[in-house]
Protein backbone atom coordinates (compact mmCIF):
# COMPACT_ATOMS: atom_id res chain seq x y z
CA UNK A 1 0.00 0.00 0.00
CA UNK A 2 1.74 2.90 -1.14
CA UNK A 3 1.41 6.16 1.68
CA UNK A 4 -0.46 9.37 0.24
CA UNK A 5 2.01 12.41 -0.58
CA UNK A 6 1.32 14.98 1.58
CA UNK A 7 -0.77 17.96 0.40
CA UNK A 8 0.73 21.68 0.42
CA UNK A 9 -0.63 23.63 3.40
CA UNK A 10 -2.89 26.28 1.63
CA UNK A 11 -3.59 28.43 4.70
CA UNK A 12 -1.88 31.22 5.33
CA UNK A 13 -2.56 31.48 8.96
CA UNK A 14 -2.89 28.71 11.79
CA UNK A 15 -5.80 27.48 13.02
CA UNK A 16 -6.31 27.85 17.07
CA UNK A 17 -8.81 25.47 18.15
CA UNK A 18 -11.26 28.18 20.17
CA UNK A 19 -14.78 27.57 21.46
CA UNK A 20 -16.59 30.99 21.13
CA UNK A 21 -19.61 32.24 21.16
CA UNK A 22 -21.08 34.19 18.33
CA UNK A 23 -24.19 35.60 16.61
CA UNK A 24 -24.49 34.93 12.88
CA UNK A 25 -26.45 37.47 11.17
CA UNK A 26 -27.48 36.83 7.22
CA UNK A 27 -30.29 36.59 5.04
CA UNK A 28 -32.26 33.24 4.27
CA UNK A 29 -32.89 32.31 0.45
CA UNK A 30 -36.39 34.11 1.01
CA UNK A 31 -34.10 37.37 1.81
CA UNK A 32 -35.29 37.92 5.46
CA UNK A 33 -32.72 38.41 7.78
CA UNK A 34 -31.66 35.79 10.60
CA UNK A 35 -29.97 35.83 13.28
CA UNK A 36 -28.42 32.98 15.38
CA UNK A 37 -26.56 32.04 18.35
CA UNK A 38 -23.83 29.69 16.91
CA UNK A 39 -20.16 28.55 18.15
CA UNK A 40 -17.21 28.70 16.32
CA UNK A 41 -14.95 25.76 16.20
CA UNK A 42 -12.19 27.21 15.27
CA UNK A 43 -10.47 30.57 14.60
CA UNK A 44 -7.54 32.00 12.18
CA UNK A 45 -6.46 35.15 11.20
CA UNK A 46 -8.57 34.81 8.39
CA UNK A 47 -11.37 33.12 8.77
CA UNK A 48 -13.66 30.49 11.20
CA UNK A 49 -15.35 27.51 11.13
CA UNK A 50 -18.90 28.03 13.18
CA UNK A 51 -21.47 25.29 13.96
CA UNK A 52 -24.91 26.12 13.09
CA UNK A 53 -28.12 24.90 13.28
CA UNK A 54 -29.71 26.66 9.84
CA UNK A 55 -28.34 25.49 6.45
CA UNK A 56 -26.40 28.82 4.75
CA UNK A 57 -25.58 28.47 1.46
CA UNK A 58 -22.19 28.91 -0.31
CA UNK A 59 -21.11 32.62 -1.08
CA UNK A 60 -23.84 33.98 1.72
CA UNK A 61 -22.13 37.05 3.16
CA UNK A 62 -22.37 36.82 6.68
CA UNK A 63 -21.83 39.64 9.96
CA UNK A 64 -20.60 37.83 13.11
CA UNK A 65 -20.82 39.36 16.32
CA UNK A 66 -19.20 38.19 19.18
CA UNK A 67 -21.15 38.88 22.48
CA UNK A 68 -19.18 40.65 25.29
CA UNK A 69 -20.13 41.84 28.78
CA UNK A 70 -20.47 45.73 29.24
CA UNK A 71 -17.48 47.45 30.01
CA UNK A 72 -18.54 50.92 29.96
CA UNK A 73 -16.67 51.78 33.10
CA UNK A 74 -13.49 50.03 31.64
CA UNK A 75 -14.49 50.92 28.22
CA UNK A 76 -11.81 54.54 27.76
CA UNK A 77 -9.31 52.59 29.59
CA UNK A 78 -9.27 49.59 26.84
CA UNK A 79 -7.95 49.27 23.64
CA UNK A 80 -10.00 48.84 21.37
CA UNK A 81 -10.96 45.27 20.14
CA UNK A 82 -13.05 44.12 17.38
CA UNK A 83 -16.27 42.57 18.35
CA UNK A 84 -18.23 42.38 14.38
CA UNK A 85 -16.58 41.04 11.60
CA UNK A 86 -17.90 40.09 7.90
CA UNK A 87 -17.47 37.09 6.62
CA UNK A 88 -18.36 35.15 3.38
CA UNK A 89 -19.31 31.56 3.24
CA UNK A 90 -16.82 29.17 1.57
CA UNK A 91 -18.45 25.71 2.39
CA UNK A 92 -20.72 24.12 4.47
CA UNK A 93 -21.01 20.45 5.97
CA UNK A 94 -23.88 19.09 6.88
CA UNK A 95 -24.44 17.22 9.90
CA UNK A 96 -27.15 15.79 12.04
CA UNK A 97 -28.91 19.05 13.77
CA UNK A 98 -26.22 21.41 12.33
CA UNK A 99 -24.05 22.52 9.81
CA UNK A 100 -20.45 23.41 9.76
CA UNK A 101 -19.77 26.56 7.98
CA UNK A 102 -15.99 27.29 6.89
CA UNK A 103 -16.01 31.73 6.63
CA UNK A 104 -13.36 33.67 4.81
CA UNK A 105 -13.11 36.83 6.74
CA UNK A 106 -13.69 40.26 4.21
CA UNK A 107 -10.62 41.43 6.06
CA UNK A 108 -7.91 39.36 7.75
CA UNK A 109 -7.90 40.11 11.90
CA UNK A 110 -3.81 40.55 11.10
CA UNK A 111 -2.44 42.58 8.45
CA UNK A 112 -0.37 40.87 5.68
CA UNK A 113 2.99 41.69 7.57
CA UNK A 114 1.91 40.60 11.07
CA UNK A 115 1.58 36.88 9.50
CA UNK A 116 3.78 34.68 11.02
CA UNK A 117 7.95 34.66 10.18
CA UNK A 118 10.39 32.44 11.05
CA UNK A 119 12.02 34.15 13.94
CA UNK A 120 15.66 33.87 14.37
CA UNK A 121 17.76 32.97 17.52
CA UNK A 122 18.67 35.40 19.36
CA UNK A 123 22.53 34.45 20.93
CA UNK A 124 23.95 36.37 24.25
CA UNK A 125 26.89 37.57 24.09
CA UNK A 126 28.11 35.96 27.77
Amino acid sequence: MKGKTPVAERRRWPRLPLAIPVFVRSRAESDKEFLEFATAMNVSAGGMLVAVRRSIPSAAQISLEIPSAPLAALAAALPTVIRILRAKVLRTHHGEGYNLVGLKFSRPLLNSHARARPRRKITSSL
